[in-house]
């Protein structure tokens, strides 16, 4: 950032002779450039003796300006006629300390326009990476991208597997990836060729001028906050720079068309040397798939950055209930991801949906607040605001109203807070009246209409339900122990529910499961959570009898519970949480319904998948249901026969290649 003070010194002074004192690193820029007369290497770890000798040296040249930009002793004491100030005020306005060292120089009016002069690339430097991108048919290429993962400071180093990926990422987009740095960063460009074969590695195999030369070649440089990213930007090529604790606003990249990619917790920037947390989440949360949505963008938009929005850089989702409401709120979490992609995204959830967003790559955070045990008494609630103050949210987005999560965004002091007009509504900064109970749209509609305001659009049916490792290994496991086969056809069945009055007999779920076994060769699961083992064990002595049902009821976690769904053919259940994790899975679900009315029927809470089914006799309910208090015996979900799922599950299976109906 020096070079912009010597552009601006060699237009004011054209016959001034410049002495420039450097240290031995960057030498090479100083010695070469045009605008300077004479360079002094100065190591400030040589002896007291040696800096004393170099003083007295410097001091017979009689300088008629000193422009010191360290605050060092050689600036304060060399004789001079005039001389940068150590007590010079900077402006408020002037952030960036390319600006400030003009100023600091004597140039008040701040940034201004400067013909860069100072940088000299020689002949041989030019031929040398001209042969070399030549000899990779690269030096026409209009595609060409340097990373330069390397940086003084581990601090600012984003992980060498994050540039690995996002290297992976860059090639199957169809862009040409060199990897550039000096000897300390070989080791990181060394992991990431090798994960990148199509990379081609150029660290420390460039002099400075040449990788100044490269970098003129490139379309773009991504970096982290380094000496590169500043070469660059003084080249005025286009940057995308990844930010930890540094502040970008001071050190960031400056040419025509930059793009800083940073995470916005609540510590950074914090400009220490050491993360005071021991996580460096600062630079840990950018994920590599969200450092390639917003380089694409910035690609695609003609290396111009989308405005950020710095009023909501820290974001909460609530939706403090079951699992299948939390399910159709994870097209909301995208959607936000979308618009404001460098945002800070959290999301409040109860302890029994965690599985459901834990690993959602559009979520930086999973909060849990437990109502019913640990958060249950107002005392506990109370200090959970406090510490959720603490995370310092500008947005909150409650899409399931309750007293408690109203409350708790109020006490946190987030500034915005968006939901529903009822359960303290009036605590909210944005309302919307509630019309969810009229049931005209499907819940995951209704989600984004909350959303509106911030101009946030989306597709409500793109569920998202993410599948652990271990989760697939304990399939893997359960199926080598239950003697299925990958080339197996798999029907699991849910007979479960939130409340009887979505319960359907669980005798037709066995007729059904053995009908279908008996026609596709289907092996039968069982997938309920602990409260439905009662109903499954039925069906297991219904079914046992007449062949082997295998009963997970009970044995497994959401996770796991995914792991197995994902792998089946078919899932029939009733209207329950299971239901969207299928359709989210691409798993063919047909779900049950009994009730009419509107705010519970189908039309709300129907799965979203394209080959999902519901079934539905909307003439055998009533006009006011009772729920579990029903006088009819469920009179609306035993009009549901056997012959109707069997009959829907025929219409599902024609479309699948792999089934013949006989």
């Amino acid at each position: 950032m020096t070079l912009p003070v010597l552009d601006a010194l060699r237009q004011k002074y054209p016959k001034g002779k410049i002495t420039c004192i450097v240290p031995d690193r960057p030498a090479e820029i100083f010695e070469n450039s045009p605008a300077i007369d004479k360079v002094v290497i100065f190591d400030k770890k040589t002896s007291l003796w040696n800096k004393i000798k170099l003083f007295s040296s410097l001091a017979k040249e009689k300088f008629d300006l000193v422009i010191d930009l360290r605050n060092s002793f050689f600036g304060a004491f060399l004789p001079a006629k005039k001389r940068s100030s150590p007590f010079r005020f900077i402006p408020k306005e002037l952030k960036h300390s390319r600006d400030r060292h003009l100023f600091w120089a004597g140039f008040s009016n701040g940034p201004i326009a400067i013909n860069p002069q100072s940088l000299r690339i020689r002949p041989q430097e030019i031929k040398y990476i001209e042969d070399i991108l030549g000899g990779h048919k690269l030096i026409n290429s209009d595609k060409l991208i340097v990373i330069a993962p390397g940086a003084r400071s581990q601090l600012k180093c984003w992980d060498k597997e994050n540039f690995s990926q996002l290297a992976r990422l860059l090639i199957s987009a169809g862009w040409d990836l060199i990897l550039a740095g000096d000897k300390g960063d070989q080791a990181t460009c060394l992991y990431v060729a090798d994960k990148n074969p199509k990379a081609m590695d150029l660290s420390g195999k460039t002099s400075i001028m040449q990788l100044a030369q490269l970098l003129k070649k490139a379309k773009l440089l991504i970096t982290n906050d380094s000496a590169v990213m500043h070469l660059a930007s003084y080249l005025n090529v286009p940057v995308a720079s990844i930010f930890g604790p540094t502040n970008e606003l001071k050190y960031g990249p400056w040419p025509e068309n930059k793009l800083v990619i940073k995470k916005d917790i609540a510590c950074r920037p914090c400009e220490k040397a050491l993360c005071r947390f021991g996580t460096l989440d600062c630079l840990t949360k950018i994920r590599p798939l969200d450092a390639f949505g917003q380089i694409s963008s910035f690609l695609a938009n003609g290396l111009v950055a989308k405005d950020i929005d710095k009023k909501n850089r820290r974001i909460l989702i609530l939706r403090n209930d079951r699992i299948g409401d939390v399910l159709l709120s994870t097209p909301v979490i995208k959607a936000l991801r979308q618009k404001f992609p460098q945002a800070y995204i959290s999301m409040l959830v109860a302890p029994v949906a965690r599985d459901i967003v834990e690993g959602n790559p559009y979520l930086d955070e999973v909060i849990i607040y437990d109502k019913d045990i640990k958060h249950k008494k107002w005392m506990r609630t109370l200090k959970f605001a406090a510490k959720l103050k603490k995370k310092k949210f500008d947005l909150a987005v409650n899409l399931h109203p309750t007293n408690r999560t109203n409350i708790l965004i109020f006490l946190a002091g987030i500034p915005v807070r968006l939901g529903y007009n009822r359960k303290l509504g009036f605590l909210l900064t944005h309302r919307k009246e509630h019309l969810k109970q009229e049931g005209l749209k499907h819940e995951a509609e209704y989600n984004f209409d909350l959303l509106k305001v911030l101009g946030v659009t989306g597709d409500p049916s793109d569920l998202f339900m993410p599948i652990k490792t271990d989760s697939d290994l304990y399939a893997d496991e359960l199926f080598r122990r239950e003697g299925i086969k990958s080339s197996d056809n798999l029907l699991a069945i849910n007979p479960g529910a939130s409340c009887p009055s979505k319960v359907w007999p669980v005798e037709r779920f066995a007729q059904v499961a053995e009908k279908l076994a008996a026609r596709y060769g289907f092996k039968i699961l069982i997938l309920s959570g602990p409260k439905d083992m009662a109903l499954a064990n039925k069906i297991s002595l219904h079914y046992g009898a007449k062949g082997k049902i295998i009963n997970l009821a009970g044995k497994t976690s959401l996770s796991q519970m995914a792991s197995i769904i994902k792998r089946c053919t078919l899932f029939i259940s009733n209207d329950s949480g299971p239901v969207h994790m299928a359709s989210a899975l691409g798993t063919p679900v047909i779900s049950i319904f009994g009730r009419n009315q509107p705010g519970l029927s189908p039309k709300r809470w129907g799965p979203l998948g394209k080959a999902d089914k519901y079934i539905h006799k909307e003439e055998a309910a009533c006009i006011q249901c009772l729920a579990h208090n029903c006088k009819k015996q469920y009179a609306c979900l035993k009009a549901i026969s056997v012959e109707d799922v069997i009959c829907v599950a025929q219409s599902i299976l024609k479309f699948m290649p792999d089934y013949k109906l006989e």
